[in-house]
């Protein structure tokens, strides 16, 4: 009696852990570094192996508002370090989404801007 007491009792205990972990991982905050791009209703962090798509809320829209005077051009990448919460998505877009918690940081961009080459209409016509 006092073994199968035991056994429901350690079997109950084991059951009840794997529940706790598994829902407080959901939640937790992640530091993230990467570039980051707002543009209309579409926000991207990407990073050396990884691209989130970004939850468009209030602290997202600060983000963008710090990052904008350090842009270069309108589609310049700026880095940036976050905290925030890697989901899933179940819509459109990329296949993780990343709901930013709070600001770290945020700083110019160093990489040289891409060559741009222009097309002349009387190039190539003689």
């Amino acid at each position: 009696m006092k073994k199968s007491f035991l056994l429901i009792i350690l079997s109950l205990l084991i059951f009840s852990c794997k529940n706790e972990k598994s829902q407080s991982s959901d939640g937790e905050t992640t530091l993230i570094r990467g570039e980051f791009i707002l543009i209309d209703d579409a926000g991207v962090i990407k990073g050396k192996d990884f691209i989130y798509g970004v939850v468009i809320d209030d602290i997202a829209k600060e983000l963008n508002s710090k990052v904008k005077p350090l842009q270069r051009e309108e589609y310049d990448m700026v880095p940036v370090v976050v905290k925030g919460v890697i989901k899933e998505n179940k819509g459109e877009g990329w296949p993780e989404i990343v709901e930013i918690k709070e600001i770290v940081g945020v700083s110019e961009p160093t990489s040289e801007l891409p060559t741009k080459i222009k097309s002349s209409e009387t190039a190539g016509q003689e």
